[in-house]
């Protein structure tokens, strides 16, 4: 691919991602012979390989649950152009008319607002709670803990590395813009008291799910897309439902379709949709 010819679109942080589900055409496929089928999927194989050795970029390939659409990938990469050359020809690669867009998505890894600033914890944590001492031993060494926590945490938000647990989550959702349920009419620091309750939560998943929250305002058609990967569909019914009761999600909170899929090595995937 010629990333020469091109401006890049790069955002100043973070990276582009997109999640595509395709149904497979299953009548067109047979009409191929054994031959074309074989160097179709040497040609996706090979298109896999080479989107995973761009740099910055992580390509996920899984299975869909239902018939909303048979199997799915997740790109993330920092270029625009990048993402978008490697969209259309993974649509193309098994051949014309054999997988087709059943659902897309694109947005971008972002920091959140709502993070707590160093200050915050400083003087809500560490001061008001905790009675530590400004410039005591023991004020030092938590904030110490607090800035490699938080740079760990902000590396994972703009730059993540996902894991391969077998269950992929993914469905996009808004906050509410309706009379008195108006997030946005909300103050900045209302809006931070409940979405610290709500991160409060999310933690206690901690080890079971890994939860990236990237941002579509102006980009697709909700404002955030939600990725959670889990070992266990348990874990992502529980998180979900317990999220409801939370005030975020039961009076501003508004979602869109819910995909699940199963990661798997790309020669099992080809089995698993009848390739």
């Amino acid at each position: 691919m010629n990333h020469d010819t091109v401006t890049p679109v790069v955002p100043r942080e973070g990276w582009h991602v997109l999640h595509l589900f395709y149904h497979v055409d299953h009548a067109q496929w047979s009409l191929l012979s054994d031959e074309e089928q074989r160097q179709a999927k040497t040609r996706l194989t090979g298109l896999v390989q080479e989107i995973r050795a761009t740099p910055e970029t992580h390509l996920l390939g899984f299975a869909v649950a239902s018939p909303k659409a048979d199997l799915g990938f997740m790109l993330l990469t920092p270029d625009l152009q990048v993402a978008n050359a490697y969209e259309k020809q993974l649509t193309l690669s098994l051949g014309p008319d054999i997988l087709n867009p059943a659902y897309s998505y694109l947005s971008q890894t972002e920091s959140s607002e709502y993070t707590t600033t160093r200050e915050q914890y400083a003087a809500e944590t560490l001061v008001a709670e905790k009675g530590l001492a400004v410039g005591t031993p023991d004020y030092d060494a938590a904030l110490k803990e607090f800035d490699d926590r938080m740079a760990h945490y902000l590396k994972h938000r703009l730059y993540p590395v996902l894991p391969d647990w077998p269950v992929i989550c993914f469905y996009p959702m808004s906050k509410r813009r309706h009379g008195n349920d108006n997030w946005y009419s909300l103050s900045f620091e209302d809006r931070r008291r409940l979405m610290a309750g709500h991160a409060r939560v999310g933690r206690t998943y901690s080890g079971r799910i890994l939860q990236l929250i990237t941002g579509s305002t102006g980009l697709d058609e909700y404002e955030w897309g939600v990725t959670l990967l889990a070992k266990d569909t348990l874990d992502i019914k529980a998180i979900v439902y317990e999220m409801r009761f939370d005030e975020v999600s039961a009076r501003y909170g508004e979602f869109g379709d819910f995909y699940i899929g199963l990661q798997l090595p790309l020669d099992e995937l080809f089995r698993r949709v009848c390739l």
